[in-house]
């Protein structure tokens, strides 16, 4: 996991004064019943996530508490919720009841949003007619820019505020498109492990050079294959023998080749020997898969070879030596003998499961709020740095973003990451989490 400053899908938060219809038009912008609506202020008190989508863009809506002037109490704790949704906030949507007019509360909310120089929509809510729009006019003495007139209850000019808030918002980056036809496969493992055996199986022909002399291979080999009712793209690849500084003439350009045909997978399956304990070569090859971010599927091959007396020590020799990947589908096979390579389809369908699978922003939420609950992160400067909400901004490999009061410590994250895959499974997958920290205000 990673710290960083930044996040992939763009957040917006929606603010106001209270009761002036924030989560009404938080359901308009979502197309959908999320947020809690009641006709009395103060329903909505914590900083709330959605996931929403216009135009083919994604965004994080926050919806927050009603914020008052000099509140004190509970409606300061909700002044202070919304604070913190616009310091993690890429754009403001300021939603003011147009029908009541400029209030003292919505002009201290404005002066705000000013200091803290972030972009701001502002909605004037309410207007259901002509007349509305005449009334909304009066909002430009606010300061924030153009008064966009919508009516939250009856969906009146969510278009265009929809189509203004995408402009303030930053471009996000699309998920990774799978193309239509068979999923690909890199086919990787150090020299001498079977890979191009187990493409002749799969094949059903000499589709691949097998030879006893490591290091035959040197081209990535593409085949399509047929495994029970599924079809795969199979890219054989080059044994990785050393590094890439270390390697000379062929040796050289057949790793630079494995390394594209993994780039090019979605899902990598690494063969490992089971009559010999895991390699350094085992582990860069691996390492290498993580670091491209695809899917993982380890297949332990020559499982004709293997007594049970070796298998007990393959099992403790994963357990040491594969930590780092113990989410990682596993299979054994005999690519000589065809055992068990049937189930070779169902593990890397799992993994691209996984790979692709996403989380609702509401549900990781609320998984999270349990888990700080039980477990705080600890203190750090003095100070207990607080996740104030996450977001998944992608998939392929599935990516999370947590926005915080503070940096949070590796191991507080690695302990995360072991309870999202508690909860979530991604079985196969490698799992990004950053940290967004809020940045502190200037006095």
């Amino acid at each position: 996991m990673t710290e960083t400053s930044g996040a992939a899908v763009p957040v917006l938060a929606v603010v106001g004064r209270p009761n002036v219809g924030k989560s009404t038009l938080v359901n308009r912008v979502l197309g959908r019943r999320e947020a809690v609506v009641e006709d009395v202020p103060g329903v909505t008190r914590d900083r709330v996530a959605y996931d929403a989508t216009w135009n083919g863009r994604r965004f994080t809506v926050v919806d927050t508490g009603g914020w008052q002037r000099d509140a004190a109490g509970m409606a300061g704790r909700i002044a202070e919720q919304a604070e913190i949704a616009v310091a993690a906030a890429d754009a403001v949507l300021l939603v003011v009841d147009a029908v009541v007019g400029v209030t003292d509360a919505d002009e201290a909310i404005a002066r705000v949003l000013q200091r803290s120089g972030k972009p701001v929509v502002l909605a004037a809510n309410k207007v259901d007619d002509a007349k509305g729009e005449l009334d909304a006019a009066d909002l430009w003495r606010l300061g924030v820019g153009e008064p966009r007139p919508v009516s939250a209850l009856h969906g009146r000019g969510s278009g265009d505020l929809l189509d203004e808030i995408l402009r303030q918002l930053p471009e996000a980056p699309p998920d990774r498109d799978t193309e239509d036809g068979p999923r690909r496969v890199a086919l990787v493992g150090r020299p001498n492990v079977g890979k191009s055996s187990l493409l002749n199986k799969l094949a059903g022909e000499e589709r691949a050079l097998v030879d006893p002399a490591a290091g035959t291979t040197r081209d990535p080999v593409d085949t399509i294959v047929q495994i029970d009712d599924s079809t795969w793209q199979f890219v054989d690849t080059a044994g990785l023998r050393r590094r890439a500084h270390e390697a000379k003439g062929a040796d050289y350009y057949a790793i630079l080749r494995t390394a594209a045909a993994i780039e090019s997978a979605e899902v990598a399956l690494v063969l490992l020997d089971s009559t010999v304990p895991i390699t350094e070569q085992d582990q860069r090859v691996i390492g290498q898969v993580i670091e491209a971010g695809r899917a993982l599927v380890l297949a332990f091959n020559k499982a004709d070879l293997v007594d049970a007396d070796r298998r007990a020590e393959i099992d403790k020799d994963s357990e040491r030596e594969l930590a780092r990947v113990g989410w990682a589908v596993r299979v054994n096979i005999s690519a000589l003998t065809g055992r068990g390579v049937h189930r070779l389809a169902p593990a890397l369908a799992e993994a691209l499961a996984s790979w692709e699978a996403r989380v609702p922003t509401a549900e990781l939420n609320a998984f999270l709020g349990d888990v700080v609950a039980a477990t705080p992160p600890p203190v750090r400067g003095g100070k207990q740095p607080r996740i104030l909400f996450a977001t998944q901004p992608g998939v392929a490999p599935p990516r999370f973003v947590l926005f915080t009061t503070g940096p949070l410590e590796p191991s507080y994250r690695r302990f995360l990451e072991r309870r999202l895959r508690e909860q979530f499974g991604f079985r196969g997958t490698p799992i990004e989490v950053t940290v967004k920290a809020r940045e502190k205000r200037k006095r």
